[in-house]
């Protein structure tokens, strides 16, 4: 596991500069490419991510007509399915565009927003997932071990539960599904059959935000669709979610101001910013 040694500040500074590095690129590449990040998301958060997409340098649709998410799916750079808002139309239009999208070698992010707490919405992902290949799957604990155990134990859309004690589910996931599952929480878990990598960044205010889960999704989109590699993809979305909520939260008394700071820091990110706040290791 790559972590800081305490006997040589220098050396132990490379692995994270190096990966920040890495984040940077990706972030020039959105910023010079602007994707275009095709979401099937719910009505909470369709405008909010929309800004955040477009602050990052991103280019977002929000297209779930059944007339036209095949044809929108395959002109995308990446396609992201969220199910916080369901309804049958929205579900038989995301595995249209899924199945699209994997035709077309688009990546598919998923995010099970409050799995385990309806029949709906298990079902819902049993069908996803038996008929739409993922790249990812980014989900909290509650929700990424109820895609495994089947669990009725969800609280609406917040975790009852810490990434760590998704692991197991998340790493018996990523391999079933041939995909990368990112649990998020204080410490984002990103497991996939390479490995697994810890990021640390964030602010608890975050979680006063609604919709910033289902931000961080999306952003998993926006970087898959400027990297082929889907753990190196999410790995920097979610670095560039936590730096840009603990820049946004130092100028925010509360989470009213912290939700317009946030997209001003996703806008004005530097790559000084990234390596100088990233806490990150990787097994």
């Amino acid at each position: 596991m790559v972590r800081a040694n305490p006997h040589s500040k220098r050396s132990s500074r490379r692995p994270v500069i190096s990966y920040a590095q890495g984040v940077w690129r990706d972030i020039e590449l959105i910023r010079q490419q602007a994707p275009l990040v095709h979401n099937i998301t719910n009505f909470v958060v369709m405008n909010s991510t929309a800004n955040a997409l477009l602050a990052l340098g991103a280019s977002p649709v929000m297209a779930h007509a059944l007339e036209e998410v095949e044809e929108m799916a395959g002109i995308a750079g990446a396609l992201v399915l969220n199910i916080g808002t369901l309804s049958a139309a929205w579900v038989d239009a995301m595995v249209l565009a899924g199945r699209q999208a994997n035709r077309k070698g688009v990546p598919v992010v998923i995010d099970p927003v409050g799995a385990g707490a309806t029949s709906l919405r298990n079902q819902t992902m049993k069908r996803l997932l038996a008929e739409v290949r993922p790249a990812v799957i980014r989900g909290n604990a509650s929700e990424i071990r109820a895609l495994y155990y089947v669990e009725r134990g969800t609280k609406g859309v917040d975790s009852r539960h810490t990434p760590e004690q998704a692991l197991t589910a998340a790493r018996a996931l990523a391999g079933a599904l041939q995909c990368v599952v990112c649990t998020s929480g204080e410490t984002d878990v990103i497991v996939s059959t390479q490995g697994a990598i810890r990021i640390s960044n964030g602010h608890p205010m975050m979680s006063r935000v609604t919709g910033l889960g289902c931000t961080a999704t999306a952003l998993i989109g926006a970087f898959a669709a400027v990297n082929r590699s889907p753990l190196q993809a999410t790995a920097h979305a979610m670095v560039v979610m936590g730096v840009a909520g603990e820049i946004a939260a130092a100028h925010s008394p509360g989470p009213g101001s912290l939700q317009v700071n946030f997209l001003d820091a996703l806008y004005q990110l530097e790559a000084a910013d990234i390596e100088g706040r990233l806490k990150l290791s990787v097994e």
